[in-house]
């Protein structure tokens, strides 16, 4: 198991070009970010999810993905998810916690190898 931790200021995701918004997330995730009254604290947080993900990959020696193939989606229960894209380790599983405020955004990521 690995962990991973990444915070940012909302402040850094206002009026992003669509090829930074291109480079980083995904479709979906540009669509349900960009959906919200105020997109860059989502945009922000998933941003965060991401580098916490790269980080604990790093810490399981595994090689990470770029950062528009680590998708970061809600269950049918509204509980925010991780996924690989183009990545067939199914082993991997990731618990994710999100938190955002005014001005600051987190995200924790653990990563197990089952």
């Amino acid at each position: 198991m690995a962990i991973g931790v990444d915070i940012e200021d909302i402040k850094r995701f206002e009026n992003k070009s669509q090829k930074f918004l291109d480079r980083i997330y995904t479709k979906s995730e540009q669509e349900y970010c960009l959906s919200k009254k105020l997109p860059e604290k989502h945009l922000a947080v998933r941003f965060c999810a991401k580098e916490a993900v790269i980080k604990a990959l790093s810490g399981l020696n595994i090689a990470h993905p770029s950062l528009n193939q680590i998708e970061i989606y809600h269950n049918e229960n509204k509980f925010p998810q991780i996924r690989l894209l183009n990545k067939s380790d199914n082993k991997l599983t990731f618990q994710v916690s999100l938190s955002h405020d005014r001005t600051k955004a987190i995200a924790f990521v653990e990563a197990k190898i089952n």
